[in-house]
């Protein structure tokens, strides 16, 4: 079982949801550089569970614990270790579940791939609760990119029906980044949150969930990073994008909207503005060839809903062979949507600093 992205600069994720502790190991970051932990705590509060009545109320405290690669407030070039106590586990809710595997779960898919072993307990480490590492390793990279010129920001595009107003795909300002990357419920626009509330409100009183839609912003590129075929920026992206548990879609700037388009409608005119090359439109969400264009680079997550619900399900035994109905106990989100904006800007920080 290997929870590992990157080349240039590696994070390994490990630990269980009920287990000790869950963490993350960072190779290849640069020696020197300042970090500001007060930033990176800030982005663990965003993820962190049980203050928002969107959320599940295990509440954990998401502080982590740095055990190497960092003295004082400096990168020393080690590898960087850090460790997220859990605290707040109650993992007899989970006892019917190493028979009775939970529909739109990996229960079934990882008793198989790993004959039974694997810890069940609030998903073992298939959980979305090993996306707080994440967040840590995304908050460091995010730092380094600023330095750069270059900003992550996200926001919740839709919730159910409900739907916020999307980036403008050519032009973001800096405070509209600056304010999505610290808000705990990031709208562009702010007057929809109450319409957001009682879609997830309605949800949770009904013993179900809902899910959403995450868009997210990559500003201050330049033009020429990423490569053709393979190694494209949209893989790079897609690739630590899909391994945020619930994320079953992602597009790049128009997506799937362009199969309804003709080439005329779907192409982006080029234009010299202040002697740079830039984009009338940008369909292409500022990547081409699998290389950036310099345009802000877009691109959308589709976030299934959660999949514990309290109502009773339809599945298998696992140990009688036969069908089963389960109820499933525990404390679950009822949209996971919110808490996972600052996970896909993270994602997104660890793919770009990579083709860097």
């Amino acid at each position: 079982m290997s929870s590992t992205y990157g080349e240039k600069i590696k994070i390994s994720i490990f630990g269980e949801s009920h287990g000790g502790g869950i963490g993350v190991v960072i190779d290849g970051l640069p020696a020197g550089e300042a970090v500001d932990m007060d930033a990176v705590l800030a982005q663990m509060a965003r993820r962190a569970p049980g203050r928002d009545k969107t959320a599940t109320p295990r509440r954990e405290s998401d502080l982590p614990r740095v055990l190497s690669g960092l003295l004082g407030d400096t990168l020393t070039g080690a590898p960087l270790c850090a460790v997220i106590d859990n605290t707040n586990t109650r993992s007899q809710d989970y006892g019917n579940l190493l028979a009775k595997p939970r529909p739109g779960h990996s229960d079934y898919t990882a008793y198989v791939k790993y004959r039974g072993a694997n810890d069940i307990r609030g998903g073992g480490h298939f959980s979305g609760r090993l996306t707080a590492p994440l967040v840590f390793a995304g908050a460091i990279c995010r730092q380094l990119l600023e330095k750069q010129g270059i900003r992550i920001a996200a926001h919740i595009y839709s919730v159910g029906g409900v739907q916020d107003v999307p980036f403008d795909p050519v032009s973001i300002d800096n405070a509209l980044t600056e304010r999505l990357s610290r808000s705990p419920f990031a709208l562009i626009d702010e007057s929809r949150e109450d319409a957001m509330r009682a879609e997830i409100e309605a949800a949770r009183l009904a013993q179900d969930s809902v899910g959403g839609v995450i868009e997210c912003a990559v500003t201050g590129l330049p033009a020429g990073v990423g490569a053709p075929m393979f190694d494209g920026m949209e893989g790079a992206i897609a690739k630590a994008v899909f391994g945020v548990p619930a994320v079953k879609g992602v597009e790049f700037g128009s997506g799937f909207a362009l199969a309804h388009l003709r080439g005329s409608q779907a192409n982006d005119p080029f234009r010299f503005e202040n002697g740079r090359v830039v984009t009338v439109t940008n369909h292409c969400g500022g990547i081409l060839g699998g290389i950036t264009d310099g345009m802000p680079l877009l691109f959308r997550a589709a976030v299934k809903p959660t999949p514990s619900i309290a109502q009773p399900q339809q599945t298998v035994d696992l140990q009688t062979g036969e069908n089963a109905t389960l109820e499933i106990h525990g404390r679950h989100d009822p949209c996971i949507v919110p808490r996972a904006v600052p996970v896909i800007e993270a994602a997104a920080a660890v793919a770009v600093i990579n083709c860097l």
